[in-house]
């Protein structure tokens, strides 16, 4: 008589394992990262999650919809640094403003593609694409943030202080795009300390 064995457990990180709405947002965040949102289909990001155009429409009611649920996806990760900077250094907001510099250096040499919302928002012209209003929510719900800091760290003018630092981070961005990390990027960190010292009270 023939032992018979149990069946090897399901990988969990196997793509099958993943709920199919988890799939379709993280291989459309992939593919649009790739190929733009213009440049890619419903068939592919279909294809690539390993499900099919019926399911896609079944938990998504359009490729905008999918695209804003990338978007929003895009936007719980680079919000949780605020809480990371709390537990990290808590108490010691000009710690937490140092750190998040350091933090924003390490994203512009990981990611030269430059951040996945602004790309989009200039990919998208129709200003009245939804998406471009899961940006704005995030990219002024971050700059909030960062005057909240600014202003607990002693700045003189936390307000000018946050605008500041968004724009040195947005132009960054841009310039790793444009010129390459030996360009104008390379010094945002330098810079970014100099306008905080420039804005000290203390």
């Amino acid at each position: 008589m023939s032992t018979k064995f149990p069946d090897k457990a399901a990988d969990p990180s196997a793509p099958a394992a993943i709920p199919p709405r988890e799939r379709i947002v993280s291989s459309a965040a992939d593919l649009f990262r790739k190929f733009g949102i213009r440049g890619i289909g419903v068939d592919a990001i279909a294809e690539a999650a390993q499900t099919n155009k019926m399911t896609l429409y079944r938990k998504f009611g359009s490729k905008d919809e999918l695209l804003c649920a990338t978007l929003r996806q895009v936007t719980q990760r680079a919000g949780a640094i605020w809480d990371e900077l709390e537990r990290e250094f808590s108490g010691d907001a000009a710690a937490q403003l140092k750190r998040w510099v350091e933090f924003q250096v390490d994203r512009l040499e990981q990611e030269p593609g430059g951040c996945d919302l602004a790309n989009a928002a200039v990919e998208l012209r129709d200003s009245d694409h939804p998406a471009h209003a899961v940006v704005q929510e995030f990219k002024n719900s971050q700059r909030n943030r960062l005057a909240a800091v600014c202003e607990a760290a002693g700045s003189s003018n936390p307000e000018l202080l946050a605008d500041t630092l968004s724009l040195l981070l947005e132009g960054a961005r841009v310039s790793v795009q444009t010129s390459g990390p030996e360009g104008s990027s390379r010094r945002f960190k330098e810079s970014c300390e100099a306008t905080i010292a420039a804005f000290s009270s203390r």
